[in-house]
């Protein structure tokens, strides 16, 4: 059997609940944290060759695109962190009703915004 129905492939004309938008991000940020190991893996690498290049990684992060990047980078990792504790305590059957999981995945957001404003003040 045939359908013509009309098939919807546009994803922004959807409307995801919180929760799927926090579990969508968390795996975005996951990829993000894998992609960036090289980098920070030659930043550290750089660091660690002497003092020379430790006041060349101190002189890389204080332009402010740098730095901008660092804070997207930390708001990833502490984001991911944040989110996968969530989701632990979902697999221990805490906060997996419909209630519970739309409170989890607000207090997900509203953690990483205050963690995000605190970030922000101690980079800059």
């Amino acid at each position: 059997m045939i359908s013509k129905r009309p098939v919807n492939l546009n994803l922004f004309t959807f409307s995801f609940p919180i929760p799927a938008i926090v579990s969508i991000l968390h795996r975005i940020s996951g990829v993000v944290l894998f992609l960036l190991i090289p980098a920070l893996l030659a930043v550290l690498a750089c660091s660690l060759q002497g003092a020379e290049g430790f006041n060349r990684v101190v002189s890389f992060f204080s332009h402010p695109f740098v730095k901008f990047c660092l804070w997207a980078s930390l708001l990833a990792l502490f984001y991911h962190l944040v989110a996968g504790i969530r989701h632990l305590l979902m697999d221990c059957h805490w906060g997996d009703s419909l209630s519970g999981g739309r409170l989890g995945a607000k207090l997900v957001l509203f953690i990483t915004f205050i963690f995000a404003l605190l970030l922000g003040i101690w980079l800059w």
